[in-house]
């Protein structure tokens, strides 16, 4: 129970500093697409988190061990370091186009982007649920097996595919257009980053290169 109330405290400050972020922004707090966004983000977010910690607590420390500083290779922290500032210019952007009003997004469509964050983000709670070697960091475990099934019988980077479909929806979500834009640089830190993580993935996990030749996609099915 202290882990869970540990998990809700840390939660809740950090839903905190992104409202503070992304009201502060838009210059004001009559911004119902954030609220909408922060309950989804909150629940897609918590739920997934109290369950893996009582399901699996190894999974759930490999999840948290993330960031640049937390890659052991230099492309890696680079790459890493590139996709958190598309993020981080995603909120910017899709704030201030909220302020100054440089598109008008409908309602429904701010909808269907909560949904894809729902979605994305339910995706990547999937994958480490399937595979508890799933972690935030590009790094093979020595008792580390490949998993083939569920998600990963689709495509070979399940997570990076809710990673996408979540990108995708937080500017929709925070009623903007012009947030798409850094998505695509995040599509590129993302593909850059599979090419990386499978070069390190067929030298040194046993079985991945067969694993390839099974799931000829690594991102999205029948496309790449």
């Amino acid at each position: 129970m202290k882990a869970i109330a540990r998990v809700l405290a840390f939660g809740l400050v950090e839903l905190a500093v992104f409202g503070l972020v992304l009201f502060g922004l838009a210059g004001t707090v009559d911004y119902w697409q954030a609220w909408v966004f922060l309950v989804v983000f909150a629940l897609s977010t918590w739920i997934p988190t109290i369950y893996l910690l009582r399901a699996n607590p190894a999974a759930h420390q490999r999840r948290k061990h993330a960031g640049p500083v937390a890659e052991s290779r230099t492309v890696q922290k680079l790459l890493i370091a590139c996709w958190y500032s598309s993020l981080a210019a995603m909120v910017v952007v899709s704030a201030l186009d909220h302020r100054f009003g440089w598109s008008s997004v409908p309602a429904a469509v701010c909808l269907v982007g909560d949904i894809l964050v729902v979605v994305g983000l339910g995706v990547t709670s999937l994958v480490v649920i399937q595979n508890g070697f799933a972690a935030s960091t590009v790094q093979v475990e020595s008792d580390q097996k490949v998993v083939s099934t569920g998600l990963y019988g689709l495509v070979r980077h399940p997570m990076y595919t809710g990673n996408v479909i979540t990108i995708i929806g937080f500017p929709l979500a925070l009623g903007s257009y012009w947030g798409l834009v850094p998505v695509i640089p995040g599509l590129i830190v993302l593909i850059l980053r599979i090419r990386d993580e499978e070069k390190l993935l067929v030298e040194e996990l046993d079985g991945y290169r067969e694993y390839t030749q099974k799931a000829r996609y690594r991102l999205v099915p029948h496309m790449w």
